[in-house]
């Protein structure tokens, strides 16, 4: 065999010893799971995503949060707010915490706070809000019945233009109606309370201590008369 017939065949070898080499290498590097650590992280938005790019939970500042997503896709909506939304396996929100409080320059506080838990394809079921507004403060946790309004009807009211959004929407929850159930919480006159309502979101049961410390349970009818009530009134 001549030198340049070994020489030839010696790159074939070569080549063909660094081919499989480098396939082994880039296919042992796709399927490994990588962990990177920081320190410290300044960012605007994060998606945490499904390998099959199905969106789980977003983290973002208030320019960038997102608008109402159902099943991947998105459709403008305008929260102006900061903080997380959580979806479901098939990439439709489910839930989130929202926060944010200012001064403005008169001196007035506005701030709010609110984790919700979402039906299937539909609006919160429960949630923990807080907030104060014009001096006034609340903090609670409600139970609600929401009714089972078509998720196509509310998207196809969001891609209209802002005006006509806000009546359709508007429209949609005059005909949906949601209820509230269980409120449990601090309210704006500074009394604590527990509500029991019925399905129609009317009180029934009420269970209450008055800013000044006065207790009372009273049991209601649907007229929102009081049929039973402790202590009783004095005359």
């Amino acid at each position: 065999m001549d030198r340049t017939a070994l020489a030839q065949r010696l790159l074939l070898i070569y080549s063909g010893v660094l081919t499989i080499v480098l396939s082994i290498v880039l296919l042992t590097g796709a399927a490994s799971y990588k962990k990177t650590s920081f320190d410290e992280i300044d960012v605007k938005r994060i998606n945490v995503v499904e390998p099959d790019g199905t969106v789980r939970l977003i983290i973002s500042d208030k320019t960038h949060f997102p608008g109402v997503i159902v099943k991947g896709k998105e459709y403008p909506f305008d929260r102006a707010t900061a903080g997380l939304l959580f979806f479901n396996d098939e990439g439709t929100e489910n839930g989130g915490l929202i926060f944010g409080g200012k001064k403005d320059k008169d001196g007035k506080i506005e701030s709010s706070g609110h984790l919700s838990f979402d039906q299937y394809e539909g609006d919160q079921v429960m949630v923990i809000d807080a907030g104060e507004e014009q001096g006034q403060r609340h903090s609670a946790v409600e139970v609600i019945d929401q009714s089972d309004v078509p998720i196509n009807q509310i998207t196809d009211a969001l891609l209209l233009p802002p005006p006509q959004r806000q009546a359709r929407l508007e429209e949609l929850s005059s005909k949906h109606k949601s209820h509230k159930r269980i409120y449990m919480g601090r309210n704006t006159d500074q009394s604590a309370a527990l509500q029991l309502k019925d399905g129609q979101g009317r009180d029934r049961i009420v269970l209450k201590v008055a800013a000044d410390g006065t207790p009372s349970l009273q049991f209601i009818d649907e007229l929102g008369n009081v049929t039973s009530q402790l202590p009783k009134e004095t005359r």
